[in-house]
C-alpha cells in the first residue's frame, strides 16, 4: 500500500460476494449524471440500460469494504462501455482511491451486504438521503464459474478520460431482485421498476484497473 495516499495502487485485486442487476429505465426518469467527454448514454426505444452492484468485498483482496454502484451503459467512439455514475462505499481508502486512480465518483455511506444460501440482502444509508434496501433471491445456481470482462469510461479531475478494465470471475446464481426506498428519495427511479435479470456472484475474484 502506498504510504502517501493510504490506498493501494492500481490494479486492485478484490474478492467477496455480490448481487448484480440489469435494468431498463426511461431516460426521462434518470438524474442528469455528468459523463466523460465524448460519452453519451446508450438509449434504445427511449430507455437507458443500468447495471447495479451490491458488493461485499471481504478480506483476501487489497481492501475489505461494502459498495453500491450504479453503472450506465454508454456509447463511445471505441464502442460500447459503461460509466460508474453513482457509487457509495463504507471505506475512506476505497473512496479516495476510486476517485484518484480512475475518476469513479465514490461517496461515503453506511452499507450492509449479507449473502446466505438463499440470496443476498443489502442496505444503503447515504449521508443525506433515505435508506435504500435490496433483496436478491436465488432461483437456480449455475454449475460452473463464470468470467466476465467490462470497460469503464471515467473522467479524471484534470479532464482526462480514463479507461478502466474490469474482470470478474465467480459462481453465479440467477434469481429475482427487488429494490425499495421512499418515493421522494433520489434513487426512487429504480424502485419504480423491476430489473430484467439479477445474478448473485459468490466467491468472486476481480481485477480492477491496470498497472
Amino acid at each position: 500500500m502506498t504510504a502517501w495516499t493510504g490506498f493501494p495502487p492500481s490494479p486492485w485485486r478484490l474478492t467477496g460476494d455480490m448481487a448484480v442487476s440489469l435494468w431498463r429505465v426511461p431516460a426521462g426518469e434518470l438524474p442528469r449524471w455528468p459523463l466523460p467527454r465524448g460519452v453519451r448514454p446508450w438509449v434504445l426505444r427511449g430507455r437507458c440500460t443500468l447495471v447495479t452492484f451490491w458488493v461485499d468485498y471481504r478480506p483476501g483482496g487489497v481492501l475489505a469494504y461494502r459498495e453500491f454502484l450504479i453503472g450506465l451503459a454508454v456509447r463511445h467512439r471505441r464502442g460500447p462501455a459503461a460509466t460508474a455514475v453513482a457509487v457509495w462505499v463504507d471505506d475512506e481508502r476505497s473512496m479516495a482511491g476510486g476517485r484518484a486512480l480512475w475518476g469513479i465518483p465514490k461517496e461515503l455511506g453506511t452499507l450492509r451486504v449479507r449473502s446466505d444460501a438463499d440470496g443476498v440482502r443489502a442496505e444503503l444509508v447515504p449521508a443525506d438521503a433515505p435508506p435504500v434496501r435490496a433483496v436478491h433471491r436465488d432461483r437456480f445456481r449455475l454449475p460452473f464459474r463464470l468470467t466476465a470482462r467490462a470497460r469503464l469510461l471515467q473522467q479524471l479531475p484534470d479532464g482526462t478520460v480514463c479507461r478502466v478494465p474490469v474482470r470478474i470471475s465467480g459462481r453465479p446464481a440467477v434469481g429475482r431482485a427487488e429494490l425499495s426506498t421512499e418515493p421522494s428519495a433520489p434513487l426512487s427511479f429504480l424502485a419504480r421498476h423491476r430489473p430484467l435479470v439479477s445474478v448473485a456472484v459468490r466467491d468472486f475474484r476481480s481485477l480492477v484497473g491496470r498497472r
